[in-house]
């Protein structure tokens, strides 16, 4: 069976940390560029980061450059979201997704052509 599954969500203080877990099952992750996106209630689906397949470059949205940190563990076939700095604004369901390719691409952030999405985990940032 095919899935992402994210983990390492919750609650946090502003300016604390999390990190985020996606774990790939039934197939190879590191044939695929791997994607974080968020959805907040009320908005739309905002590409947060992503990591290349072919040598780990990454992409990062303005809004969490500098922050968060994305990797990759082909060996563990697993992608993780270091968030740092968290900010009440960051609070939203997080969802890691995949796509086949060796490249991010310049339009990674859209969401389009990912193949397989996980279920998502709930960050949330208040004091």
């Amino acid at each position: 069976q095919v899935q992402l599954v994210e983990s390492g969500g919750g609650l946090v203080q502003p300016v604390g940390s999390l990190s985020l877990s996606c774990a790939a099952s039934g197939f190879t992750l590191a044939s695929y560029a791997i994607g974080w996106f968020r959805q907040a209630p009320g908005k739309e689906r905002e590409g947060v980061s992503c990591i290349s397949s072919k040598d780990g470059s990454t992409n990062y949205a303005d809004s969490v450059k500098g922050r968060f940190t994305i990797s990759r563990d082909n060996a563990k076939n697993t992608v993780l979201l270091q968030m740092n700095s968290l900010k009440p604004e960051d609070t939203a369901v997080y969802y890691c997704a995949a796509v086949y390719r060796a490249w991010c691409g310049s339009n990674w952030y859209g969401g389009y052509g990912y193949v397989y999405w996980g279920q998502g985990t709930q960050v949330t940032v208040s004091s």
